[in-house]
């Protein structure tokens, strides 16, 4: 299973993401439900060309992009990028804490397919 995990860049700025990679990496949280071998593909900021940010992901066989907590907490762009992101891939709205977000539903999603 091949990962990517978008994050917010306004948060990137005071963040070093520890909470996101330490989920990844203990596979606790949005993680834990993975079986067999997972590898993190991408580990970016889902600001700037998403297009070519997608492109990229299909290229190197991306199956599930996490939407990180901070994404899901502040990002008003949350729902339209998760729906726009199931076009090619899984989506899960979140990466560490609890499932259900405080302000908005945790979002998951399975790649649409035509």
């Amino acid at each position: 299973m091949k990962v990517a995990i978008l994050v917010r860049e306004e948060t990137m700025k005071r963040c070093t993401g520890k909470g996101c990679l330490n989920a990844f990496f203990q596979r606790k949280d949005a993680f834990a439900g993975y079986e067999g071998d997972i590898e993190l593909i991408t580990f970016s900021h889902a600001d700037g060309d998403i297009d070519h940010k997608i492109e990229t992901m299909i290229k190197n066989g991306v199956d599930v992009v996490h939407l990180s907590t901070c994404m899901r907490g502040k990002a008003p762009n949350y729902e339209v990028l998760a729906k726009r992101l199931s076009e090619h891939f899984d989506v899960v709205g979140y990466t560490h804490g609890s499932k259900e977000g405080k302000g908005q539903e945790t979002i998951i999603m399975k790649k649409v397919t035509k």
